[in-house]
């Protein structure tokens, strides 16, 4: 028969042995902490940049009023000035105008789609679409308004003449992937009558499905839909030489190279179909040190014009209206969104872009600057539109408003 302290001692060791039993091996040590999730503008980072400091500015969704935006600070070349034309757009991004002079205008976050209405002294902002997932592009075609959201093309018919109560969206075309990561799309129309669509490649470096990576054409009725270039990475801008009529884009480049490679590409179409290098080559003459092993960036279309490392150009038109003085005339000007991926600050301005008869790049320089102070910045443009006038739009996200630059002659 068992004394009590045989029987604690024998209770004590029972209760030692299930405790081990119920932990794991090692249990002397505390389980190692599960690696942290990462983000997906994380991807493509290289083992000793996992603990840099660089990631995308959070977004600003709320709207300035105009009276706190210091546009004093924009500086342009002589005889331009700046004013605040319209605020109250929250996360306005890119820009269309309709035959009566009506600005829509596309957001990424919020949901929404503007119309400003010229009323002369002032400037009338009303919400005509909402509740949409990224409908950053925007178009006119006939009196129509065509919406690019994620997936899908939207038309709303005769929308000039119906601001008060705009009508229930047609469905154009919904074959477009759901990749959220360079998901939202800039759209235009060509001299063709086709609507040209962007379709950016779902990371920061892999290797793109057939389905993205490219820019896309099809019909004003969402039929025909054609493949124009091949091996894009993130197009938010595009236009057509108003001579040779030949479509030029701007392209943004990877992360996580280093702070000045690579550039973000100017390209031009010469015909349809070309591939311009991504994930293989970047800038047109260097290879990626994952998926470009065993290439030559020779074979793929080579860049126009370096437009500078993480600068983030986005929208550009080709000016050809009156107002600028005539060495202005058939020049590109593409507004640079700005960097996080770079240690010290770049992009933040509008640049200019001249071309001789042959398409190559004669001049690129600022136009716009003052957006970036030192290492703050105050304003991010995203778009830029000609007026009927002759004077330029401008849109910037960051303070809700479209800036007017104009010449006085």
């Amino acid at each position: 028969m068992m004394t009590v302290r045989e029987m604690v001692l024998r209770s004590s060791a029972a209760a030692v042995l299930a405790l081990a039993l119920a932990l794991p091996a090692g249990a002397q040590q505390q389980p190692a902490p599960a690696a942290k999730q990462k983000e997906g503008w994380q991807q493509g980072q290289r083992p000793e940049q996992e603990t840099s400091p660089l990631a995308p500015h959070a977004p600003a969704l709320i709207a300035k009023q105009a009276k706190d935006i210091p546009i004093d600070k924009l500086k342009l070349p002589p005889g331009f000035e700046a004013t605040v034309w319209a605020s109250g757009l929250a996360n306005a991004r890119s820009i269309t105008v309709g035959p009566k002079g009506t600005v829509f205008v596309g957001t990424r976050l919020v949901g929404k789609v503007y119309a400003v209405v010229d009323k002369g002294d002032r400037r009338e902002v009303v919400t005509i679409a909402q509740g949409l997932h990224r409908p950053n592009g925007v178009a006119v075609k006939d009196g129509n308004l065509y919406v690019a959201e994620l997936s899908r093309i939207l038309r709303y018919d005769d929308i000039e003449n119906h601001l008060d109560k705009p009508p229930e969206p047609q469905i154009v075309y919904d074959q477009l992937p759901k990749d959220e990561a360079h998901g939202w799309k800039f759209i235009a129309f060509g001299p063709d009558g086709n609507l040209y669509v962007p379709i950016g490649a779902p990371c920061n470096i892999c290797m793109p499905p057939d389905t993205n990576a490219q820019i896309r054409r099809i019909k004003p009725d969402g039929s025909g839909m054609e493949i124009v270039a091949k091996g894009v990475r993130n197009s938010v801008g595009f236009d057509w030489h108003p001579v040779s009529k030949e479509m030029w884009f701007t392209d943004n480049g990877r992360d996580w190279i280093n702070d000045d490679q690579p550039n973000d590409e100017l390209n031009r179409v010469r015909q349809a179909g070309l591939h311009f290098g991504y994930p293989f080559c970047h800038q047109g003459d260097l290879l990626d040190d994952e998926f470009g092993k065993g290439k030559n960036c020779a074979d793929y279309e080579p860049p126009a014009q370096k437009l500078g490392a993480h600068v983030a150009s986005l929208g550009m038109r080709f000016y050809t209206g009156d107002m600028f003085p005539a060495e202005y005339k058939n020049n590109m000007l593409i507004a640079q969104h700005g960097s996080w991926n770079r240690t010290q600050k770049s992009g933040y301005r509008i640049m200019r872009v001249a071309v001789d008869d042959s398409g190559k790049v004669t001049k690129y320089e600022p136009f716009a600057e003052g957006f970036l102070q030192a290492s703050e910045f105050w304003g991010r443009p995203v778009d830029v539109q000609q007026m009927k006038d002759g004077s330029l739009l401008v849109s910037d996200d960051w303070n809700g408003a479209i800036y007017r630059i104009a010449y006085k002659k």
